[in-house]
């Protein structure tokens, strides 16, 4: 059974920072691109970023770029994403998923809130 299961969401001022994790199980988590996706009250998903099978190639989207950092330990079968100089504007739920890009996504994780207020 495939299972997703996030941790490390919450509240943040705006300048702060948040580590997302993700830890998965039942795959083979070296095999799969795996991306973050965020969707926020009122709006539709939108892909925050991707990782490559072994972590080399990554996207990330306009509004994230020079911000959020998104890594993989395939020994742990975990994926991050780092997110720093947070804007009110990133306050959405993110998820975790498996596959590259919003219409790759063949498995959804659970979401975690990330809130960012003053």
């Amino acid at each position: 059974q495939v299972q997703l299961v996030e941790s490390g969401g919450g509240l943040a001022q705006p300048g702060g920072s948040l580590r997302l994790s993700c830890a998965a199980a039942g795959f083979t988590f070296h095999l799969y691109r795996m991306s973050w996706v965020r969707q926020a009250p009122g709006k539709g998903p939108e892909w925050v970023s991707g990782i490559d099978r072994a972590g080399h190639d990554t996207y990330y989207g306009d509004f994230v770029k020079g911000r959020f950092t998104v890594s993989r330990d395939n020994a742990k079968g975990t994926l991050y994403l780092q997110m720093d100089n947070l804007k009110t504007e990133d306050t959405a739920l993110y998820f975790c998923d498996r596959g590259w890009g919003l219409n790759g996504i063949d498995y959804q994780g659970q979401e975690t809130q990330v809130t960012v207020s003053s």
